[in-house]
């Protein structure tokens, strides 16, 4: 089976940014855009530029500086965002305009305060009015993963005729299961016309936990785009993490799906990002978190120390991360405490191992983590330094 291929279309500096308390300014985006245009991401949605003069002049300015990727600016199905969005993508070599409205029973309702039969209306002319400035017209459903499914097939059959060239189906709240969200994706390939001509894009939200599963469960089933952010930062808990859906298609080919993106990349990409927008990375986070390859259990440490592929599934190179990382704590055992003597510079025998040991868990219960200049005292407490000739 030939491997298809899925864009990523990173929203780092949009809904990214949308987060409290991490807004960036014009040169920080320049930096970052660049960055991710570099990495190989395909499509940068750089702003929503009615929102403010700075947005504005952020996506204008991006515009003008990405080489490869295409460049999107969000709307409103409201002809003014579009004139405006239209204007700051005038210099870009691959402009798209990303427009919507909410389809879903309590977007219908409680916020627009219509009918779906408007919805639809309004639909059909934000893309038909984008069409005017660009080709390619990116149409969001908000809130479909809440939206009945025959009513979202109706829209998306609607805006395909007036233009669109990709449609976005968001999860916007996180509330879809992975099954879920997958089957209404399925359910839209099988049911709309003409869906064969667009490109089906899946922006999920982690709510619940599960913006990336979802994803991939779309992808699964159709969708060839996916959205998604750098340490998957946004709106409440944020949004699918860019840096976990490209690695789970590179450690399941079976999938038989890629993406362009340059692996490499990704752990300095996510120190970027965090450091720009001063957004912390837990340490747990997949991928990218500083323990992502740091091991210190003692049985975990002594299979990858006999073998890497024992405890860790992705090389940690792979993703730009120079190697695993064995750290020294009270639960760590004799062939840990070895492998870091030896990286200091002491070679230790199965006898001297031995007592040092000893000294080394009283050090060890007593702070959360062993570090190299402990190495030296604890060796000194053993009474062993002029047995021990240091490399």
């Amino acid at each position: 089976m030939n491997r298809e291929k899925v864009q990523i279309f990173d929203t780092t500096l949009r809904d990214g940014e949308q987060v409290p308390g991490c807004k960036l300014d014009t040169k920080q985006k320049l930096v970052i855009a660049e960055r991710l245009d570099g990495m190989g991401v395909d499509v940068i949605e750089a702003g929503f530029p009615v929102s403010s003069p700075g947005d504005f002049l952020s996506v204008s300015e991006i515009s003008k500086i990405v080489k490869n990727a295409t460049v999107c600016g969000l709307t409103r199905a409201v002809k003014n965002d579009i004139d405006i969005a239209g204007q700051a993508l005038q210099y870009a070599k691959r402009p798209r305009i990303h427009t919507g409205i909410g389809t879903s029973q309590s977007h219908i309702i409680h916020k627009l305060n219509t009918t779906p039969e408007d919805i639809i209306a309004r639909a059909k002319f934000a893309v038909a009015h984008a069409k005017t400035y660009v080709e390619d017209v990116e149409f969001y459903a908000e809130d479909a993963g809440r939206t009945d499914n025959a009513f979202l097939a109706r829209v998306c059959e609607e805006v395909i005729k007036s233009g669109a060239t990709v449609l976005n189906i968001p999860d916007t709240t996180g509330y879809c299961l992975p099954h879920e969200y997958g089957e209404k994706i399925k359910y839209l390939k099988e049911n709309v016309k003409g869906i064969e001509n667009v490109t089906i894009s899946c922006h999920c939200h982690n709510d619940l936990g599960m913006a990336t599963a979802n994803s991939i469960a779309g992808a699964m089933n159709g969708a060839r785009q996916i959205e998604c952010t750098i340490n998957g930062i946004g709106e409440r808990a944020g949004n699918t993490a860019l840096e976990e859906v490209v690695m789970i298609f590179k450690q399941h080919p079976y999938l038989n799906l890629y993406t362009d993106i340059d692996t490499k990349q990704l752990n300095e990409m996510s120190r970027l990002v965090s450091d720009s927008m001063g957004m912390m990375v837990q340490p747990n986070k997949a991928i990218v978190g500083s323990n992502a390859f740091a091991h210190s259990s003692g049985i975990h440490q002594d299979g990858v120390i006999k073998n890497r592929e024992t405890y860790e599934i992705m090389d940690p190179l792979e993703v730009g991360v120079n190697e695993s990382s064995i750290i020294l704590t009270a639960r760590s055992g004799r062939a840990a405490l070895a492998y870091r003597a030896k990286k200091v510079g002491y070679e230790l025998t199965k006898v001297q191992l031995d007592i040092v040991y000893v000294e080394f868990l009283k050090y060890a219960d007593i702070k959360k983590e062993v570090m190299d200049d402990d190495i030296h005292q604890i060796i000194e407490a053993s009474n062993l330094q002029d047995d021990l000739v240091r490399n």
